[in-house]
């Protein structure tokens, strides 16, 4: 894609937001059914369904997809689409590129093994391996602006309000 083209992809939604920025406001949303049996969770997703469950170090087969590593694919998906439309914009021709994320997850935390290690990541790395004929200083300003503009790179560095909720399933007659 060049640089017109995402600009004519673009700019009618830049001018609807900036009209009516309630416009700009979307809720999205993830969804899947518990399989308590099974220790797994069917996610229905636009393309196809997932089933998540444990990661083998703490007991999965490791033939489900695991939810920490669906979260680090996220931040490569949502960085790499970010980092290759930003190019674009800047005018950065990018030959080949890949993302990386890598994330150190000590387990003895979320199997309860051990209460003073973290449940979670401690740390998450976003990597790029470009080539490209942009100088130093390109290559820097293509990150910065990569790490400003991706959603879920911000979403993790300002870490949002997270609630959770539960409630019984209605009986159905």
């Amino acid at each position: 894609m060049d640089i017109e083209e995402l600009r004519r992809r673009q700019a009618p939604l830049k001018e609807l937001y900036r009209k009516e920025p309630a416009r700009a406001e979307w809720v999205l949303s993830a969804e899947g059914t518990i399989d308590p049996e099974g220790l797994r969770v069917i996610l229905r997703t636009g393309h196809g369904d997932v089933t998540a469950g444990h990661h083998p170090a703490t007991g999965g087969s490791g033939k489900e997809a695991c939810s920490g590593e669906m979260l680090l694919d996220a931040m490569a998906a949502c960085a790499g689409v970010t980092l290759s439309s930003v190019a674009v914009a800047l005018g950065i021709t990018l030959r080949r590129a890949n993302v990386r994320v890598e994330a150190p997850l000590d387990f003895r935390g979320t199997l309860g093994v051990d209460r003073s290690v973290p449940v979670g990541f401690r740390e998450v790395r976003l990597l790029f391996n470009v080539d490209s004929d942009a100088d130093e200083a390109g290559l820097a300003n293509l990150l910065r602006l990569t790490e400003r503009y991706c959603v879920v790179f911000q979403t993790l560095r300002q870490t949002p309000t997270v609630s959770a909720a539960i409630s019984r399933i209605s009986e159905v007659p």
